[in-house]
């Protein structure tokens, strides 16, 4: 049994290039029985996590230090998620993801808050492929950001049930990549 060393797909014996993200294979494939390296849930894990990343990401404790330290906090916050996101798979996906501080302080304000938009359907599109692509099953992707964040808005608690799910579906794929890389 075969699978792909970029995506994890089950590949059949002698493909040039994988049907699921069409990497060119050139005999590169992932053998389990010829390579004993980590294996999760149809995923190759053949690199060691570079550091361990924080796994305690909450919203309670984002609100409640975000108040009492002015808005810092959540700075330091967003800015761990967009420097992790790119830990985690800017080896396998080739992106990433602007750093949230200069998307605070200088993008949305030139762009008057477009640019915060196009951010977060971003990373949360980003996150998402990640849960993905590691086997991870949890419901979090661009669409969880333009549902509770935008439309939820309406019911005043929308952005704070999308903080709660990109919070634990970052904590899921840190915990994933502390333990396989």
């Amino acid at each position: 049994m075969m699978f792909c060393p970029n995506c994890g797909a089950q590949l059949n014996d002698g493909v040039a290039n994988c049907p699921n993200c069409g990497m060119v294979m050139n005999n590169t494939a992932y053998n389990p029985a010829a390579q004993p390296v980590g294996y999760n849930n149809g995923y190759v894990m053949n690199q060691p996590p570079i550091m361990q990343l924080n796994t305690s990401r909450g919203l309670a404790k984002y609100i409640l230090l975000s108040l009492i330290t002015f808005g810092i906090y959540g700075l330091v916050c967003m800015s761990g998620i967009s420097s992790d996101i790119n830990t985690i798979a800017s080896r396998y996906d080739g992106k990433r993801t602007m750093h949230f501080c200069l998307l605070a302080f200088i993008v949305t304000p030139l762009t008057l808050g477009i640019g915060a938009i196009v951010w977060y359907h971003n990373i949360s599109a980003r996150i998402g492929n990640e849960l993905r692509r590691r086997g991870i099953a949890y419901g979090f992707d661009a669409a969880s950001f333009w549902l509770w964040n935008v439309l939820g808005s309406l019911i005043i608690i929308g952005p704070f049930v999308y903080c709660h799910k990109m919070f634990k579906a970052m904590n899921l794929l840190a915990e994933n990549y502390n333990v396989y890389g």
